[in-house]
C-alpha cells in the first residue's frame, strides 16, 4: 500500500470516528451473541414460510383452496315464546386436497347455556361499576336457559350420523371420508330460546319494549354453521369464547323466515316474495325506491308502524331470500320497524342503502341512517372493490354494534322527546358507518376473526375514520352542526394514552381476542392508528392507498392471514415495513422522540487536541493529508472565541479561504458558504423506530421542515446527530410539530425545552378564561 493511499486511510478513521461523525459504544445496537435485536431485521422468525397456497408477495397461490358450504333453511321465529325453530340442509363441498374423516360445525348460541363453562372464564371478582340491566341478570335473575337444542343430525338418506357436542363445537363422524373434490349432504333440526340481549349485551336477540309489549329481534349466530377447513389452521375448531367473533366458509343461503305477519322483516339476501309480504302500497313504495338515487324513500312510515304495534297477529307470513357468496346469515324482524331505503349508484353498479328502526329511534335515525349506510358504500368502494352485494341493511337496536353480510345491527337512541346530543348524533352515524364496513372487512375479506381480531376490526376502524372524514365533508356544517367530523378514533393523538399506559395491561396487537385486556384499543385503535400513520406520514397515500386496495382485491371472498396482508402492503409498494410490523403489531413499545441537546459548531484549520493525538499517533502532520477542515464544538476546551462570527478566525472567512484555495473558479459557481452549522442529537427514550419529523424555525421568523428518514436509527437504537447549516442563525427546534407519529411525550419534543406549566398557573389561566 503506498503512501497516498495509507493516509487517506488514516484521514477515514480520523473523521468516523471524532467529532461529528462519531457515534458512542454504548448506544450503538449490538448483536449479542447469536441474538439479533437490530429492529430493522426481517421476519423471517415471526412469518409463516411461503408455499404453493400462500406466495412471499402475499397473494393466494396456484394450490390455494377454500372449501364451500350452501344452506336451505327453513326458520321460524315463535314472538310468543320466545323461540326460534330451525331445520337446514347443508352442502359441503371439498376443495381441500384432503380427505375428511369427520366435519366440525359450529354452536355459538351455546354460550349462552346456564352452564356453559364460558361464563367462568375470568377471574376478575366483583366488577366496581356494572350497568343495571348487567347487575340483575348476574345476580338477581336465574341464569338464562339457552343454547341450541339438536333434534336430529342426518344424512341425505335421512338416516342419523353419529356427533358429540363439545361446548361450542359439534363433531359430526362421517360413514366415510369426503375425498378432495367431492361434496356431503346433510341435515339439522333444532331450536333454542332467544335471549335479551339488552341484559346481557348479546350480539344477537331481542329488546323488549315494555311500553306497548313488542320486542324487536335481531338475530344471528342462529344456526349450526361449518367451521372452517384450511391450509392454515387445518380446522378452525377454537372455542368461542365470547370475544374472538367468528371464522366462516362462503357459500350459497336459500332461506325461509316464518314470522309473525305483522312483522317487516329484512336479511341478508335479496327478498324473493316482496308481493306475498307487503301490501300493495308498500309494494309500490318498495318499488319506486330501487330507481330512486336523491333521498330515501320510505316503505313502511312512523304512523303505520304505531298501528302494528297494536295488532299482534296470530297469523305467518314467511319472507324468502336468497344471497350468493355469503359467509354468513342474519336477519331483523319486529312489527315496530319503520322502513326506508334508497338506490346507490357505487362505481358501475346500483347497492340499495336500506334502514330499519323502531319510532323510538326518530327522529335521528330518519334523518342520517340510510345516508351514513350509502356514503360508507361510496368511501369504502373507492379504497377497496366496488361493493358487490345488491344492498346492506342497517338496524336499530340498543347498546348493539353488530355486523353480518349485507345487515348489521347499531345503536343511537334519542330521549323520549326526540332530543339528542352530538354524542348521541356522531356515536351512532359512526356505528352506522364502522359496521356496514364490515361488509368489506371480514364478510368479503375474509379473515379469521376467532383467532385474529384486528385484521377485520382494525382495518375497518382505518376505514371508517377515512369515511367519516370524507363524511363531514360531505354534509355542511349547518347539517352536522361541527366544521370537522369528531372521529373518535384514527388520529394518533388518540391512542397516546392508551400506548403509554401500564405495559403490564397492554398486549401486543397480534393476540387473540380472548387474551387482551383492553380490546377496543388494541384490537380497532392502535391497528387503524398504526395505518393511518402509515399512510400520512411512512408511506404516502399514493403508495399506501394502491398497495391498500391490491390487498383488498387480492383477497376479496378468500381467507387471508395476517402476513398476507403485511406482505401485500410491501410487495405492491416497494417499502419495506417489517420494522413497522415489528414494533406496533409484535410489541407494546411506545414512540417517545426528543431533542436532547444542540450545539453550534465552527469550521477551523486547525485539528482539535483529539485529532492531533491520533496524528502524532501515526507519525504524521497535517502535510501528510489531502486538503481538510475540522470541526470545533462551541462548548469544547478547543473552541477558540476568536471563531466567533466577525473575528479574524471567523469559520465563515476560513472556509470561504478554504474553497477559494482547493476549487477552480468554474468548480466554485453554485457553491455557497453557508453562517451557521449545528449539530442536533435526538434521543429515542421509547421503543418504536419511527421517522424524525422536524420543523426548523429561525431568528428572521421563516421556517423549514424536515423528515429524517427512519433508518436513521438502524445502527443506533437511542441517540442519533444529524447536522444543520444555514444562513440563518436557529431559534427554535420542535420535533413531530404536527403530532403525526403518536408520540407519547411531547415534553422533549422542543429546544429550547419548553417548561410545563404548574398546577397554580394552570388554575389561574383558567380562572382568567
Amino acid at each position: 500500500m503506498n503512501k497516498i493511499h495509507s493516509h487517506i486511510i488514516v484521514l477515514a478513521t480520523l473523521f468516523f470516528t471524532s467529532g461529528l461523525l462519531a457515534q458512542s459504544d454504548s448506544v450503538v445496537a449490538k448483536e449479542g451473541g447469536h441474538t439479533n435485536n437490530n429492529k430493522f431485521k426481517q421476519l423471517y422468525q415471526e412469518f409463516s414460510t411461503p408455499n404453493s397456497y400462500r406466495t412471499a408477495s402475499g397473494a393466494p397461490g396456484v394450490d390455494y383452496y377454500q372449501q364451500q358450504v350452501d344452506y336451505i333453511m327453513d326458520i321460524e321465529l315463535d314472538d310468543k315464546n320466545k323461540r326460534l325453530y330451525g331445520e337446514e340442509k347443508i352442502t359441503y363441498t371439498n376443495n381441500s386436497p384432503d380427505a375428511l374423516s369427520y366435519l366440525w360445525v359450529q354452536l355459538e348460541q351455546n354460550i349462552r347455556k346456564k352452564d356453559a363453562i364460558a361464563h367462568e372464564k375470568d377471574g376478575n371478582g366483583a366488577k366496581p361499576l356494572m350497568m343495571v340491566e348487567e347487575f340483575v341478570s348476574d345476580y338477581l335473575k336465574d341464569p338464562f336457559d339457552g343454547g341450541f337444542n339438536i333434534q336430529s343430525v342426518k344424512d341425505a338418506n335421512n338416516r342419523p350420523l353419529k356427533h358429540l357436542i363439545n361446548a361450542t363445537m359439534m363433531r359430526i363422524d362421517l360413514p366415510t371420508p369426503i375425498k378432495s373434490g367431492d361434496q356431503f349432504t346433510f341435515s339439522i333440526k333444532w331450536w333454542y330460546n332467544i335471549n335479551n340481549h339488552v341484559e346481557n349485551r348479546a350480539r344477537s336477540g331481542f329488546e323488549y319494549f315494555p311500553e306497548d309489549g313488542n320486542r324487536a329481534y335481531v338475530i344471528a349466530q342462529f344456526f349450526p354453521r361449518l367451521a372452517v377447513y384450511n391450509d392454515v389452521e387445518g380446522w378452525q375448531n377454537y372455542q368461542f369464547w365470547g370475544n374472538g367473533e367468528f371464522a366462516l366458509n362462503f357459500g350459497d343461503y336459500e332461506v325461509n323466515l316464518t314470522v309473525p305477519a305483522d312483522h317487516i322483516v329484512d336479511a341478508t339476501g335479496v327478498l324473493q316474495n316482496p308481493k306475498d309480504v307487503l301490501s300493495k302500497q308498500e309494494l309500490n313504495r318498495y318499488k319506486k325506491a330501487q330507481n330512486t338515487f336523491d333521498k330515501p324513500v320510505i316503505i313502511v312510515n312512523q304512523a303505520e308502524a304505531e298501528v302494528r304495534e297494536a295488532g299482534f297477529s296470530e297469523k305467518k307470513k314467511t319472507w324468502k331470500f336468497i344471497a350468493e357468496n355469503v359467509r354468513d346469515f342474519g336477519f331483523a324482524s319486529s312489527r315496530k320497524f319503520i322502513w326506508d331505503m334508497m338506490a346507490v349508484k357505487v362505481g358501475s353498479r346500483k347497492v340499495m342503502a336500506v334502514s330499519l328502526y323502531p319510532k323510538e329511534g326518530n327522529p335521528l335515525w330518519e334523518e342520517y341512517s340510510t345516508v351514513a349506510v350509502a356514503q360508507t358504500l361510496k368511501t369504502y368502494s373507492k379504497f377497496t372493490f366496488e361493493y358487490p352485494y345488491p344492498k346492506a341493511v342497517s338496524v336499530h337496536a340498543k347498546n348493539q354494534g353488530m355486523e353480518y353480510p349485507m345487515i348489521c345491527w347499531n345503536y343511537g337512541r334519542p330521549e323520549k322527546d326526540g332530543t339528542y346530543s352530538d354524542r348521541v348524533k356522531f356515536g351512532m352515524i359512526s356505528v352506522i358507518i364502522h359496521e356496514v364496513g364490515h361488509n368489506f372487512f371480514p364478510m368479503i375479506v375474509n379473515s379469521d376473526e376467532r383467532q385474529w381480531g384486528w385484521m377485520d376490526e382494525g382495518l375497518d376502524t382505518f376505514m371508517q375514520y377515512l369515511t367519516e372524514q370524507e363524511f363531514g365533508k360531505k354534509f355542511p356544517n349547518s347539517i352536522l352542526g361541527l366544521d370537522n367530523y369528531p372521529s373518535r378514533r384514527g388520529a394518533p393523538s388518540k391512542i397516546v394514552n392508551y400506548m403509554g399506559g401500564d405495559q403490564s395491561f397492554i398486549s401486543p396487537i397480534m393476540s387473540n381476542p380472548e387474551n387482551i385486556y383492553q380490546l377496543g384499543p388494541n384490537a380497532y385503535a392502535k391497528p387503524a392508528t398504526a395505518l393511518n400513520i402509515l399512510r400520512e406520514t411512512i408511506m404516502g397515500k399514493e403508495l399506501f392507498d394502491y398497495a391498500f386496495k391490491t390487498y383488498a382485491q387480492r383477497w376479496m371472498f378468500k381467507h387471508p392471514s395476517p402476513e398476507d396482508f403485511f406482505r401485500t402492503m410491501e410487495d405492491a409498494s416497494a417499502v419495506d415495513l417489517d420494522w413497522f410490523w415489528r414494533g406496533w403489531f409484535y410489541s407494546t413499545d411506545y414512540v417517545d422522540i426528543g431533542v436532547k441537546s444542540v450545539k453550534k459548531f465552527f469550521i477551523s484549520k486547525e485539528p482539535n487536541a483529539e485529532i492531533k493525538g491520533k496524528l502524532a499517533a501515526y507519525n504524521m502532520t497535517l502535510d501528510d493529508l489531502p486538503p481538510a477542515v475540522f470541526t470545533v464544538m462551541e462548548d469544547s476546551e478547543d473552541f477558540n472565541p476568536e471563531y466567533a462570527e466577525g473575528s479574524p478566525m471567523d469559520h465563515s472567512t476560513v472556509l470561504d479561504t478554504y474553497v477559494k484555495d482547493n476549487f477552480t473558479e468554474e468548480q466554485l459557481k453554485g457553491l455557497k458558504v453557508p453562517k451557521y452549522f449545528y449539530e442536533i442529537e435526538f434521543e429515542k427514550p421509547g421503543g418504536l423506530v419511527m421517522p424524525i419529523i422536524v420543523e426548523y424555525t429561525f431568528a428572521d421568523g421563516t421556517s423549514e421542515r424536515i423528515t429524517y428518514p427512519v433508518q436513521v436509527w438502524r445502527k443506533n437504537d437511542k441517540v442519533v446527530q444529524k447536522v444543520m447549516v444555514s444562513d440563518k442563525e436557529i431559534t427554535n427546534i420542535l420535533v413531530d410539530p404536527d403530532l403525526e407519529t403518536a408520540d407519547i411525550d411531547t415534553s422533549n419534543n422542543s429546544w429550547p425545552k419548553k417548561e410545563a406549566a404548574s398546577d397554580f398557573e394552570n388554575f389561574i389561566k383558567k380562572t382568567e378564561n
